[in-house]
């Protein structure tokens, strides 16, 4: 580390950038920029959340890029982002052996894991007469905010909406512009940057792609969000996922519209606070009664189900899609992960683990939710006798095959395989199996 900070002696306040990776109306840099101490950024790669990635990881090569779109920025201002590796705990001890550290302002986050290693990180510091300050900023409403009246949490979708409505058009949604006060970051360089090689990883081939926020895409979205051959979704799930976007602002632009998109950042937000409320959710069903399911769990089946190779060709296109661009639509997300549970009968873990491999906007509480949904296992699930049928999904979607051609372009010819399950028979047996496992 450079000698300017080394010889920097007066206390400091740390921000800890993690699922926030931007410079501007973010709640906890804000509060740390405007705290009267100068502000050292710190952004550390955790290998607890590493160890189990590929080497070209997509999403650790969109970090790294974003970091250095932050430490650019930085640099204008004649600072830099110091970026770490290792267990957050084992970081912070060594920061304070070299920083006199009055504070560390960050942003909450939710997940068990996250809980976990932010308290043992306070702990520490108030050990230490460190204060640790936390904020709200990657969701409008966190926790308990949108509750019922005697405090429990909601677990069906449709009356948290209404009630996560009503408290935004009340409440006036409070901007935080860190963008207006980085002259407070410590002058000063942090030394040698971290590469990508340093961090176990290399250079994924995978790119994640601009998002679409414009009026034509909102005002249109309730009709072109179902039709996977058409650009009609924002591509946000990654930018949300790290927080290069502000919830904010995001939710102020989508309000001036018809409610549809705003819908789907509520829907972000209420697996958020289940997952809060319910974190067995992680690995066991919601409902308890529905880990009693006798799942098939056939290793053959789940694999040509991974490579898109099941005969039924919106399911493969899907799979396809997802494995080339690390992205599936929406709409048919919940045909493959109800075709893997239902037609397969092969559990639903197996499925959230692959897409949590793959999906560039992968974030636990939405796919676990998003899984459990589509299994029936879930809090709001569509119930377990509603199998859907990838035929006419791709009749009412994509009529003219234009998805389905894109991705399998043996589709109609004799490389195509046969179903590797018979749709009828898939669906009696599904019904038969969840109703023996809840009786």
């Amino acid at each position: 580390m450079s000698g300017a900070f080394s010889l920097m002696k007066k206390p400091i306040h740390v921000f800890w950038f993690r699922r926030d990776l931007r410079l501007n109306d973010n709640a906890a840099l804000y509060h740390a920029l405007n705290s009267g101490k100068p502000v050292l950024p710190i952004f550390i790669f955790d290998p607890e959340i590493l160890k189990e990635l590929p080497e070209k990881d997509a999403r650790v090569t969109f970090i790294y890029a974003l970091l250095n779109q932050i430490n650019q920025k930085q640099e204008k201002q004649g600072s830099q982002l110091l970026i770490k590796q290792g267990k957050p705990l084992s970081v912070f001890k060594d920061l304070i052996q070299e920083f006199e550290i009055a504070a560390v302002y960050t942003n909450r986050d939710y997940e068990p894991y996250a809980i976990q290693r932010d308290q043992e990180v306070k702990n520490f510091l108030e050990s230490k007469h460190i204060i640790f300050h936390e904020f709200k900023d990657q969701v409008i409403f966190e926790k308990s905010e949108v509750s019922k009246q005697d405090g429990s949490p909601y677990t069906v979708y449709t009356p948290y909406s209404k009630i996560w409505l009503q408290k935004f058009k009340e409440k006036k949604i409070e901007s935080f512009p860190s963008e207006d006060h980085l002259d407070k970051l410590i002058k000063a360089e942090t030394g040698p940057k971290l590469n990508l090689k340093d961090l176990g990883f290399k250079q994924s081939e995978i790119t994640v792609p601009g998002f679409d926020i414009s009026k034509n895409l909102i005002e249109n979205y309730s009709k072109t969000r179902d039709v996977p051959s058409t650009e009609g979704t924002s591509h946000l799930g990654p930018y949300l996922r790290f927080g290069t976007v502000s919830i904010r602002e995001l939710a102020r632009k989508a309000a001036n519209f018809e409610e549809t998109f705003l819908k789907e950042l509520i829907w972000r937000e209420f697996f958020m606070q289940i997952l809060y409320h319910f974190p067995h959710v992680v690995d066991q069903s919601f409902k308890p009664a529905y880990d009693k399911i006798e799942w098939l769990n056939d290793e053959t089946q789940f694999k040509k189900w991974c490579e898109g190779k099941t005969g039924y060709p919106m399911v493969d296109a899907g799979m396809r899609q997802l494995n080339q661009t690390g992205y599936m639509h929406n709409r048919v997300r919940m045909v493959v992960a109800s075709f893997l549970c239902k037609h397969l009968l092969i559990d639903w873990r197996w499925g959230e683990a692959y897409f949590a491999e793959k999906l560039l906007d992968f974030e636990l509480s939405s796919n676990n939710g998003n899984w459990q949904w589509a299994a029936g296992t879930g809090c709001d699930a569509a119930p377990y006798f509603r199998v859907f049928n990838p035929a006419s999904q791709q009749e009412k979607f994509d009529p003219d095959w234009i998805y389905i051609k894109k991705w399998v372009p043996e589709f109609g010819t004799h490389q195509y395989p046969e179903p590797i399950v018979d749709h009828k028979f898939a669906r009696e047996r599904a019904i038969k199996t969840y109703k023996q496992a809840l009786s």
